[in-house]
Order: structure tokens, then C-alpha cells, then sequence
């Protein structure tokens, strides 16, 4: 066989496992996401937000409910790409802790539940410049930003979350744009 012949097939080889790794990453990015997975997951959703926001001298995000906020807003107001991948990165998680701890994410130590949200956040970090954008654009949010933005505005949002962790006014009366804060204060929830 002559070199130009086999190089040319290496070459069609090589285009024909990238076209269909390819096709593979666009089928699971689209297809339609299996919500089933989110409620066999909720007891490890309500762990992984209660590692981000534990309970300290304020509730924790265990406590608000954000697990369920969180599968709400996945299922309803996440675009389909970023449920796929928020869905398969549970999925990754669990086999990643089975594999590395052998034992749930639920049955970890503190400090091994925060390695372990340390390693996806670090696995999750977007690219810099134009190529991060066009990633996010065409690719969608990583599942550990989507988990820390759902988790904080669930929080944030909540009854408990506004009045005990936040400093909250009934009646916050003119909008205020820039309010100093004292030392000791919480944040505000309402200004």
C-alpha cells in the first residue's frame, strides 16, 4: 500500500471519530433530559446545597427548601442544555464519590463534601475570553455553576433565607441604591 493511501484513510478515519464524538456530545446536549433523575436525586440536591450555604449562626439551605427550588427551576426555567447537563453531572457526582469514598455523597465528612465540591468546581471552571463565551453559548452553564446560582438565589428567596439570614424590612419605603453597612449587619434583603 502506498503512503499517500494510507494517510488519507488514517485521515478519514480520524474525521469519521471526530464527526460522530461529535454527534454523540449533540444528541446529549438535546435530547430530551430525564426529569425522573432529579427526584431519585433530591436527598443529594438538598446535600450538595446545604454544603454550599451549611448552617451557621443563620439557617442553612437545608432548612428553606431549596432542593425543591432547585428541581423547580432545573425542570421549568433551566434551557434544555443546561438540564442535561446539570442532570448528568448528578449522575457524575454520585459515580464520582461511589469510586473515590465508597459511600454517598450524604454519608461524607464535612471536609470530604467540600474536596469533592472543590473537584467539580475546579472541573466546571469556563474558559477565558471569546472561546468561554462561545462555549457557554453552544455548550450550556456546567452543572456545579447552574447548582451554585440555583442554590443562591433559592436561598435568597426564601421566607427563612430573607428574614433570618438576610437583613429584611417590611416596609423598605424609597429604593435605595447604595446603603452602608454597619459593623455586624447582615446584608440587605429588601433595599
Amino acid at each position: 500500500m502506498k503512503r499517500r493511501k494510507v494517510i488519507k484513510r488514517l485521515g478519514i478515519i480520524i474525521g469519521g471519530l471526530g464527526l460522530s464524538y461529535s454527534g454523540i456530545k449533540f444528541y446529549n446536549l438535546y435530547k430530551h433530559p430525564y426529569f425522573q433523575n432529579l427526584e431519585d436525586h433530591k436527598d443529594l440536591i438538598g446535600a450538595l446545597a446545604e454544603t454550599i450555604i451549611p448552617t451557621t449562626d443563620s439557617p442553612g439551605a437545608g432548612e428553606t427548601g431549596t432542593d425543591e427550588f432547585i428541581i423547580k427551576m432545573i425542570r421549568d426555567c433551566t434551557e434544555r442544555k443546561a438540564q442535561n447537563n446539570f442532570i448528568s453531572g448528578l449522575d457524575n457526582l454520585s459515580d464520582y464519590v461511589q469510586n473515590h469514598y465508597k459511600k454517598t455523597f450524604q454519608q461524607c465528612s464535612l471536609s470530604e463534601r467540600k474536596a469533592i465540591l472543590t473537584h467539580f468546581e475546579m472541573a466546571d471552571q469556563p474558559n477565558k475570553g471569546i472561546f468561554g463565551k462561545a462555549e457557554r453559548k453552544f455548550m450550556g452553564d456546567p452543572f456545579f455553576i447552574t447548582l451554585k446560582k440555583y442554590t443562591v438565589i433559592g436561598y435568597c428567596t426564601s421566607k427563612i433565607g430573607a428574614t433570618q439570614a438576610l437583613a429584611y424590612d417590611y416596609i423598605p419605603g424609597k429604593y435605595i441604591a447604595s446603603v452602608p453597612l454597619t459593623p455586624n449587619q447582615k446584608a440587605w434583603a429588601t433595599r
